[in-house]
């Protein structure tokens, strides 16, 4: 089985997310950011409700969600960012409801399925020309990465991605030889 990586170029990480807003399809682009601003597994992601992330007697996204996680059953509060935020909010715009599904299939009422979830980051992806093995996993492991790229303590990301051991979480991060290389070069205490 082929292993996803995370997309560790920022550049590229953006080209991804605005495609489907250039596009006009808010549920996908929505889909996209929430995937790498929240770290949550796809099954999670799939199964947020409006009720969780928007306020409507405020008629607004909220700043924080808490999500059950199916896999762990803990559950974890996300401080949502302005991306995260816009992203909702744009997506809230034509399709908010009490009690929906924040990505769903409108004709049935219910999340799309994971299937269509890959296919459209897969879609994303090659539109884009990412080189890789790119899938919904990918979000999640690319939040992981540029958060520790950004100095985030990896026992931090460990927390948030709810994982029992540093080893799984050192996997998730993706380092590269250019990475350690980067490492050794960066502290450099010559006279």
């Amino acid at each position: 089985m082929a292993t996803t990586e995370p997309i560790r170029d920022s550049r590229h990480v953006r080209e991804l997310a605005g495609y489907y807003f250039r596009q006009g399809q808010m549920r996908n682009y929505c889909l996209i950011v929430l995937g790498i601003h929240t770290a949550l597994r796809i099954g999670d992601l799939l199964n947020l409700r409006w009720d969780e992330v928007y306020d409507f007697e405020l008629r607004r996204v909220r700043e924080c969600v808490a999500v059950s996680e199916a896999k762990t059953g803990k559950t974890k509060i996300i401080a949502l960012c302005k991306s995260a935020v816009r992203a909702l909010s744009l997506h809230a715009a034509e399709a908010a409801r009490r009690g929906g599904f924040v990505i769903e299939n409108p004709r049935t009422g219910k999340p799309i399925s994971r299937v269509q979830a890959y296919r459209l980051v897969r879609d994303a992806a090659e539109a884009v020309r990412l080189q890789g093995r790119v899938s919904c996993h990918s979000l999640r492991k690319t939040f992981g990465y540029h958060a520790w790229k950004s100095g985030i303590s990896p026992a931090v990301i460990m927390e948030i991605y709810n994982h029992s051991s540093f080893a799984v979480t050192r996997r998730y991060l993706g380092v590269t030889q250019d990475d350690k290389n980067e490492a050794y070069l960066s502290l450099d205490f010559s006279a």
